[in-house]
C-alpha cells in the first residue's frame, strides 16, 4: 500500500452558462487520474467547483431576470447533474459563495493588507468584461481589442486595491527555472517565462461596488469586492482546510497538480504562484495545461456555435464511450480536434470490433465447449506466455505513462495488447481447436485470451468503469473481485498460476457497433404522384479516384498552419536531426524533430517563418516529442525549407 498522497484539482467553473466539452475534458481527465491513483494505493483528494462571482455572473444574472444567487443556484446543478451522469468521483464539491471559502479569502485579504502587499492607488486601464481582466495599451491589438478573446475592451479610471504582484518577479522567474516540473507541459513554462520577460506590474484586485457589487467583500473597505480571479483561486487552498485544518491542507497540499485550459494559464502560473508566496505557502507540485478540443481547426465557441454538449453525446453513445474518445483522441498539452466522424470511427475500431469482439468471442467458445467454466489448463506454450508477458508489460507501461501525464499513450498500450489478443486468437485458431478435439490446448488458449481480458479490464476500469464491469462480470468475476483493479493485482493476474475457476456468462455485447445510415436511406418515401411529377435528376457517378490520387477532402483533413522557429539545436549523435521549438499562435508552442541538420545549423532557423503539418499524431524520435511535421523541398543538394514569403505572416495563420 502506497503513503502516497494525490490532489487533483480541476478548474472551478463560472456559472454564467451551461458545461461543454472542455469543462467535461477537463474534469473527466481529473477523475480518471484519481481513479488510477486510487489503484496505485495513494491517499487520492479530488476537488471541482464552482467559480460563482464577478461580472459575468452578474450579468448573466441580469440578463435572466434573476438575483445573482439565483443565477448560481439554477445553473450549478447542470455541472453536479453533469459530473454525475458522467461518474465523475470528486471528494469535493466547493462553490465559492460558500462560507468556508470566503472567510478565508477575507482572512488572507486581511493579512496581505496588513503586511503592505495591498496598497490603494488611482488606476487607468482596458478592462475586458469576457475576461475579466484588465490590460495595458500595449497589451491591446489595434488599441481596442482584448489580445486573449478579441473582443472590445472598456476604458475605466477608477480607484481601487492592488496586490504588490511586481515584487515577485525575479523569485518566480528562477522558481519556475529550477523546477521543471512545475509548469507541464515544458512549452507552457516557456510561455509564462516568455510573458516574465517583461516587467510585471502589480495586480488590481479589487471593483468597486459602485460598479459591481456581487463578489467578496474587502475587510479593510465595504466600498469593494474582490477581484474574480483573485477570489477564485483560493479555493485550492481553503477547501482542504487552510486556516481550519492544518493537518488536513499540510497532507494533500503539496501533492497538488492543477489540471487547466491553456488559456488560463497567466492566472495559474503567475498570479497564483506569486500569491502563495505573499501568503507564506509552498507551491502545488505542478499546475498542468491541457489543449482546447477544436472543430476543425476553430476552438469551439458559443458565438460560433459549434460546441459540442457533453450530455448529448454521453446520451446517445453511452457514458463510458465518451469518457474513452476524450481521453484516447486527446495528447494533454495539445489541441484536439472534435468530430462526430472520428468519435464514431474509434468507437468502433477500439470498442465495437477490437475489444467487444475479443470479449464476445471468448465467452462464447467458453460456454460452447466448457459450459463457460475453463479447466486448469496444461503448461502453456510460448505463444500463450508471450501475450501474457505483453499483458503485464502494459500494467508497468501505463502507470509510467500516467506519471508523465500522457494518458493518451498508456491507453494505446492498453489497446495494443486487445490487438495482440485478436491476433492471438487468429494464429492459435480456438475453432479449429475445437473441431478437432484438442480439449487441452483450446483450454490453454482461452485461459490465455481470459486471462488478458481480466487484465486489460482492469487497466481501463477507471476510463470506463460500468462497461468494464459488465466485462469482467461476462469473465465470472465476483463482485469483490470486479472492483478489485489495483495495480499489483493486476500484475499478478498475468501469472499462468493465478488460475481461478469462474463460469462465463454470455451478455449483450459490449459496445454494439454503431451503423450510419445514410440520409437518402433514411429519408421518408414519397407519394406515388409526387413522383411522377418530379423531373428526375442524373445518376451522381461513383467518382474513382487514382492511384497516388487524394480527394479535395482528404486533403484538408491535414491541417497546415504557419509556424515561428523560436528555438533549434543539434541532437547529440544523430548528424540530420535538428530538435526544434516553434509557435503556432494562440500560446500553441510545441516541439518539432526536422530531418534538416545538413542543411541547416540551428542559428539559420532560428525566426523563419515555416509551414508546418499541425494535426499530425505525436511520436517519440531520438528521446524527443515531435509535435507536428514541417515541411520542405527535396532536389539532388539537399532540402529546402518551406518558408512565408517575406517571412512576415504571424503564427497559426491556416495555409490551402
Amino acid at each position: 500500500m502506497s503513503n502516497s498522497t494525490f490532489y487533483v484539482t480541476t478548474p472551478i467553473y463560472y456559472v454564467n452558462d451551461k458545461p461543454h466539452i472542455g469543462h467535461a475534458y477537463t474534469t473527466v481527465l481529473a477523475d480518471v487520474l484519481a481513479r488510477y491513483h486510487r489503484a496505485a494505493g495513494d491517499d487520492v483528494w479530488f476537488l471541482t467547483g464552482t467559480d460563482e462571482h464577478g461580472q459575468k455572473v452578474q450579468k448573466a444574472a441580469e440578463k435572466n431576470g434573476m438575483t445573482p444567487i439565483e443565477q448560481c443556484n439554477s445553473t450549478v446543478v447542470r455541472f453536479q447533474e453533469l459530473w454525475k451522469r458522467l461518474g465523475i468521483t470528486n471528494d469535493d464539491f466547493i462553490r465559492t459563495t460558500e462560507e468556508r471559502h470566503w472567510k478565508i479569502v477575507q482572512a488572507i485579504m486581511q493579512d496581505l493588507y496588513d503586511r503592505d502587499l495591498i496598497y490603494k492607488a488611482e488606476y487607468k486601464g482596458y478592462y475586458c468584461v469576457a475576461c475579466e481582466r484588465f490590460f495595458t495599451e500595449k497589451d491591446l491589438i489595434d488599441g481596442k481589442l482584448c489580445p486573449d478573446c478579441q473582443r472590445e475592451v472598456d476604458t475605466i479610471v477608477e480607484s481601487n486595491y492592488f496586490f504588490r504582484m511586481s515584487r515577485y518577479q525575479d523569485w518566480l522567474i528562477q522558481y519556475i527555472t529550477e523546477h521543471p516540473d512545475f509548469i507541464q507541459p515544458a512549452f507552457r513554462a516557456n510561455e509564462t517565462l516568455g510573458f516574465l520577460r517583461k516587467p510585471l506590474e502589480d495586480l488590481c484586485i479589487s471593483r468597486p461596488k459602485s460598479r459591481l457589487s456581487w463578489g467578496i467583500e474587502l475587510p479593510f473597505d465595504k466600498d469593494y469586492v474582490c477581484y474574480v480571479w483573485f477570489d477564485a483561486l483560493i479555493n485550492y487552498i481553503s477547501a482542504i482546510g487552510y486556516g481550519v485544518d492544518q493537518a488536513r491542507f499540510e497532507r494533500y497540499w503539496t501533492s497538488c497538480i492543477h489540471l487547466i485550459g491553456k488559456d488560463i494559464l497567466t492566472t495559474h502560473s503567475v498570479y497564483w504562484p506569486t500569491m502563495l508566496k505573499a501568503i507564506g505557502l509552498p507551491m502545488p507540485k505542478t499546475i498542468f495545461a491541457h489543449g482546447w478540443w477544436l472543430t476543425g481547426s476553430r476552438k469551439m465557441s458559443k458565438s460560433l456555435g459549434n460546441v459540442v454538449n457533453p450530455m448529448d453525446m454521453a446520451d446517445k453513445y453511452g457514458v463510458d464511450a465518451f469518457r474513452y474518445f476524450l481521453l484516447a483522441a486527446m495528447t494533454p498539452g495539445n489541441d484536439a480536434s472534435f468530430t462526430e466522424e472520428d468519435f464514431l470511427q474509434r468507437f468502433n475500431t477500439d470498442l465495437a470490433n477490437d475489444l467487444g469482439n475479443l470479449l464476445s468471442r471468448v465467452v462464447k467458445l467458453s460456454i460452447k465447449n466448457f459450459g463457460g467454466t475453463l479447466p486448469a489448463p496444461p503448461p502453456l506454450q510460448p505463444l500463450e506466455l508471450e501475450l501474457l508477458s505483453k499483458a503485464g508489460l502494459a500494467v508497468k507501461q501505463l502507470e509510467n505513462e500516467l506519471n508523465a501525464m500522457k494518458l493518451d499513450r498508456g491507453i494505446n498500450a492498453v489497446m495494443n495488447v486487445v490487438r495482440e489478443a485478436n491476433k492471438f486468437l487468429e494464429r492459435t485458431a480456438p475453432w479449429t481447436l475445437a473441431k478437432e478435439g484438442k480439449t487441452d490446448r483450446l483450454a490453454a488458449v482461452l485461459y490465455t485470451a481470459a486471462q488478458t481480458l481480466e487484465i486489460v479490464s482492469g487497466l481501463l476500469f477507471p476510463i470506463m468503469p460500468e462497461k468494464m464491469t459488465q466485462l469482467r462480470r461476462s469473465l465470472g468475476l465476483s463482485e469483490e473481485e470486479i472492483v478489485k483493479t489495483d495495480f499489483q493485482s493486476l500484475s499478478e493476474f498475468a501469472d499462468p498460476s493465478a488460475n481461478t475457476k469462474r463460469t462465463m456468462v454470455d451478455m449483450p455485447p459490449l459496445f454494439p457497433r454503431i451503423v450510419v445510415e445514410k440520409a437518402e436511406e433514411a429519408a421518408p418515401a414519397k407519394p406515388e404522384k409526387q413522383k411522377k411529377q418530379e423531373i428526375k435528376a442524373p445518376k451522381a457517378k461513383a467518382v474513382v479516384v487514382p492511384e497516388g490520387m487524394v480527394t479535395i477532402e482528404q486533403f484538408f483533413k491535414t491541417q497546415l498552419r504557419t509556424a515561428k522557429v523560436l528555438e533549434a539545436e543539434r541532437i547529440e549523435g544523430k548528424t540530420r536531426l535538428l530538435h526544434l521549438k516553434v509557435d503556432l499562435g494562440n500560446g500553441d508552442v510545441r516541439s518539432l524533430v526536422a530531418g534538416i541538420a545538413q542543411q541547416y545549423a540551428p542559428e539559420d532557423v532560428i525566426g523563419k517563418t515555416i509551414i508546418v503539418v499541425a494535426n499530425l499524431m505525436p511520436a517519440k524520435i531520438a528521446g524527443f516529442e515531435s509535435c507536428g511535421m514541417l515541411l520542405a523541398a527535396k532536389n539532388e543538394t539537399g532540402l529546402k525549407l518551406v518558408t512565408v514569403d517575406g517571412g512576415d505572416a504571424e503564427p497559426g495563420l491556416p495555409v490551402g
